[in-house]
């Protein structure tokens, strides 16, 4: 076992410590060391694997995964075994702070900010057939309405909303938070996209010109880029400026998938009315050209289900347009010999065998001229494609705000995603110790906020539909990041 290795062990060891005692160690009781030696012990088991056999012997595939498995399920179970029950109302505060970013400015300073009069009002906003209010208590950032739920979740939600409008207007945001088991809170919170916010209204929403501006400064740095991935050196094109256009072929693909997987997001926002901002691509003169587009989204989510369609349709729109051009661009590319230099991100040497779902595209694709020995030099088309799927896997890592976080928030809550974000970000860390080319990724996951903003209506459930679905997208980001095991290489003769 190299000395690297033996750092890097000590360095993952470092951060799994920080990051149970910063985050899990506030939802549990369970001790902090039970949690991390948990945690440890798959990498513990992996360098000990190596230290007694040695690096010539392969590493079967289920000594790799069980305790991988073993060890998640345990982490899991000892949380939830030690979890503490928050309170409404710490749960709430934490919930305003999400909403808006700006919204300190509306926080009402005086902790009862309704009169006698009103505060009958808001009792008579609650049918005991839809809710069950039992006491109303009052925050300096909040009124949170706590009882107990009778009816359908989204019915509530629709009938209180309906009704606290009408007495109140647009003066709150009413939010239907989960809390203890079975008993659903509201909160009333300062609304500040009220009408009485007009500079907040006047503020442009969206800038097509500086959008189209950073489009185009990206289109010519991803195109200066594909040059250099075309084998064309910069001292020709300054000799020679029509060779710029070879450039396209990696530049327009890219910006094609990454604008149909931002377009995505923006359309699903349109069609829930939710205030987004247009996309807007980020230009960078140096390694891929770009660092990827984003778009910024100005009002809360309605519900889950709308959390849910904006999360799922960016990934897979880019997805769905990445695959066929990853596949036309293998067709164009060629195999050749695997060397060391070989990686996931050398596109002159590619070793697709770090994922499952590259892996076996590429057999398919290349068929009997792909084999054990051989690596792949892409195509243009080939790296604006892989970069695609790439993009696809990052996004779906279900950690805080990432598309991925959003989308097991809307499947299983937001008390939950955060467990399973806390448990990706690890699960993710290790891979960086397996495969040193994701450590930078797996440090910026950690750095992330894992909580998620929440929904205004965030207790009722997805449809069996959208689970399926939200299963599937979590499938994929698992076929694209597993490693292809060595039985499946054989079999495939790769």
């Amino acid at each position: 076992m190299e000395i690297v290795e033996i750092l890097l062990l000590i360095f993952l060891g470092i951060i799994s410590y920080l990051i149970v005692k910063r985050t899990v160690a506030q939802l549990t009781d369970t001790p902090i060391w039970l949690l991390w030696g948990t945690l440890m012990a798959p990498p513990v088991f992996l360098s000990l694997w190596l230290v007694i056999k040695g690096d010539d012997q392969p590493l079967p595939l289920a000594v790799a995964l069980l305790p991988f498995i073993v060890c998640t399920m345990l982490y899991w179970w000892l949380i939830q075994r030690g979890r503490k029950t928050p309170t409404e109302a710490k749960e709430a505060l934490d919930l305003l702070d999400l909403t808006e970013p700006n919204a300190a400015a509306a926080k009402p300073t005086n902790p009862n900010p309704l009169t006698a009069e009103e505060e009958k009002s808001l009792r008579n906003c609650f049918p005991w057939g839809i809710y069950y209010l039992q006491a109303v208590d009052y925050r300096p950032q909040a009124i949170l309405c706590r009882g107990r739920l009778t009816t359908n979740p989204e019915v509530a939600y629709e009938k209180v909303r309906e009704n606290v409008e009408s007495k109140f207007g647009d003066r709150f945001l009413l939010i239907f938070q989960e809390g203890q088991p079975n008993k659903p809170f509201f909160a009333l919170v300062p609304n500040p996209w009220n009408n009485t916010q007009t500079e907040r209204h006047q503020e442009p929403l969206h800038r097509p010109l500086w959008a189209g501006a950073l489009f185009l400064i990206t289109l010519f740095t991803t195109t200066v880029i594909g040059i250099e991935f075309a084998g064309i050196a910069l001292e020709q094109v300054q000799t020679e400026p029509a060779l710029l256009t070879q450039g396209l072929s990696y530049s327009l693909p890219l910006l094609l998938i990454l604008g149909v997987h931002e377009f995505s997001h923006y359309g699903a926002s349109l069609y829930y009315q939710v205030r987004t901002t247009l996309p807007y691509f980020i230009p960078m003169p140096f390694f891929l050209g770009t660092f990827g587009a984003f778009i910024q989204t100005r009002s809360p989510m309605p519900h889950r289900r709308a959390l849910f369609d904006i999360a799922f349709a960016g990934p897979i729109g880019g997805f769905i347009l990445a695959l066929p051009l990853l596949i036309w661009g293998l067709h164009l590319s060629n195999a050749v010999p695997l060397e060391e230099t070989s990686s996931l991100l050398n596109f002159k040497s590619l070793d697709p065998r770090f994922s499952f779902f590259m892996a076996v595209l590429s057999k398919l694709t290349l068929g009997s001229g792909f084999t054990a020995d051989m690596a792949i030099q892409l195509h243009p088309i080939a790296v604006a494609g892989y970069l695609g799927i790439i993009i696809t896997a990052l996004n779906l890592m279900p950690v805080g705000q990432l598309d991925g976080g959003h989308i097991v928030h809307a499947m299983f809550g937001q008390r939950m995603a955060m467990g399973i974000g806390q448990i990706a970000r690890l699960l993710m860390l290790i891979l960086g110790f397996v495969r040193s080319e994701f450590i930078i990724w797996a440090i910026f996951l950690l750095f992330m906020p894992n909580m998620d903003e929440p929904a205004l209506n965030d207790v009722t459930e997805l449809n069996q539909g959208r689970d399926l679905l939200g299963l599937a997208a979590l499938t994929l980001l698992v076929v694209i990041l597993l490693p292809l095991p060595g039985g499946v290489a054989q079999w495939l003769q790769i």
